[in-house]
């Protein structure tokens, strides 16, 4: 199965596409492990791009419930603290700057940003799920040509 899914096109597709949605990896790992593989800079992109954004929505629409949920439970009490303090960190910003400030939390590839953390935000902040969708979209867009064009000026320097 391993074999397969680094040896053929479809699994490596598949293989950057599941990479992307982890959380912290992203699209800011995906990519460069698409195109490592051997898939071209631009369809590594895509899939990166469309599994980067596939848990945006559930985020944005269950992630309050599901720390309601974790809060009952001493084990997972200490987790949702943290995604709640790491919200709140992130969200100094955002009160500040509103969407422009959920696109560059998004848009910029560096740690403990990303597609993950401005859902996070933007609905512990209740922004509107129709005005943070293409917020995030577009800062997931942003950071993907970021770090397209740091790829593909690597493998075209190898």
């Amino acid at each position: 199965m391993i074999s397969w899914l680094t040896t053929t096109y479809i699994g490596k597709i598949l293989c950057t596409f599941f990479i992307s949605m982890v959380p912290v990896i992203e699209l800011r790992g995906a990519l460069p492990i698409g195109v490592g593989m051997g898939l071209s800079p631009v369809t590594a992109l895509i899939v990166s791009l469309i599994g980067n954004m596939v848990p945006v929505p559930f985020v944005l629409l269950l992630i309050r419930k599901i720390l309601q949920w974790m809060h009952r439970f001493e084990k997972f009490d200490r987790f949702a603290n943290f995604l709640e303090a790491k919200a709140d960190k992130a969200g100094d910003k955002l009160a500040k700057y509103e969407m422009t400030g959920l696109f560059l939390l998004v848009a910029i590839p560096l740690p403990g940003t990303g597609a993950y953390t401005g859902s996070l935000v933007a609905a512990l902040f209740d922004l509107r799920f129709k005005n943070a969708l293409p917020v995030i979209f577009a800062g997931v867009v942003a950071a993907g040509l970021i770090v397209f064009f740091i790829t593909y000026g690597v493998v075209l320097v190898v």
